[in-house]
């Protein structure tokens, strides 16, 4: 997992705070593989469902995690518990990996 562990940090705090505490991040994409350099942050994130838009859940997790990171290429799929998943979200869920 090719990722600083004060970026996981960041990801951990980002999540909790605007998804809540029992939101889970996993990490799938190319940054899994140490042989690889550079590569996008993918992040799996599964949370309870909101009232909130899920695209102003995910910009405000965005805003809040390039306060304490360098600004760069992030993507996030939402999973909402108890709702069905995106096909993109099925295809990831299985290679994808939870932070350490």
């Amino acid at each position: 997992m090719r990722l600083k562990q004060r970026d996981i940090d960041a990801i951990r705090l980002a999540a909790r705070t605007t998804f809540g505490d029992t939101a889970s991040v996993s990490l799938f994409g190319s940054r899994l593989r140490d042989d690889l350099r550079g590569g996008d942050i993918d992040l799996l994130i599964e949370a309870d469902p909101s009232v909130e838009a899920e695209w102003r859940r995910v910009g405000a997790f965005r805003d809040l995690l390039f306060r304490h990171i360098d600004e760069q290429k992030v993507d996030v799929v939402l999973i909402e518990r108890g709702r069905a998943p995106s096909a993109f979200a099925r295809l990831v869920q299985p290679q994808a990996r939870p932070l350490p």
